[in-house]
């Protein structure tokens, strides 16, 4: 029987690039809703993925990108959403979930068919993440209120795009459901 599982983009995070002081914002608006997300997913047994990317330091894994973030000036944006100790998790390199990692083979393991994608950032990670879900014949939700932007009114026409052309779900948190 196939299941769903909640991917979490990106937000373990330093928040030490470029675009940083545009996409703050955003991104406490997203926590609420993630973290709603990551308490219902977790209640009900479903699988949580974190793919995150390694911010170019090769010789890291998950716990010292986590223990990074955690010591970093905006703490207070990783520690609600961190992984526990069931959570899996997936370093990338680029955009895409997808390019260049194990998550497609860890998908078919765990016999999921369809992702509820949140995290940052929609205009780029995401929209990328659920074109490459959607050409692999996966279902695609993508959660409105959880999900960070750097620029809104791309972040609304990625929306209108994944949506449009990808058969995405849009959905806010309080509507995603996770079967148990």
């Amino acid at each position: 029987m196939a299941r769903s599982a909640l991917v979490v983009i990106d937000m373990i995070n330093t928040y030490d690039h470029e675009d940083a002081e545009l996409l703050l914002p955003a991104v406490r608006d997203a926590l609420p809703g993630v973290r709603a997300l990551l308490d219902r997913a977790r209640h009900r047994g479903g699988p949580v993925i974190y793919v995150n990317d390694n911010f170019g330091e090769w010789r890291s894994h998950h716990g010292e990108i986590l223990e990074t973030a955690l010591a970093g000036p905006h703490a207070d944006l990783v520690k609600p959403v961190a992984p526990d100790g069931d959570s899996l998790f997936i370093i990338k390199a680029r955009h895409s979930i997808f390019y260049e990692t194990p998550l497609a083979y860890l998908l078919g393991q765990l016999d999921v068919d369809h992702l509820i994608l949140c995290g940052q950032v929609t205009e780029q990670c995401v929209l990328y993440s659920a074109l490459d879900a959607h050409i692999r014949h996966l279902r695609v939700t993508v959660v409105r209120d959880a999900v960070a932007h750097i620029h809104q009114d791309l972040a609304d026409a990625a929306l209108r795009m994944m949506q449009t052309n990808m058969a995405a779900d849009i959905r806010t948190a309080d509507e995603v459901t996770f079967p148990g």
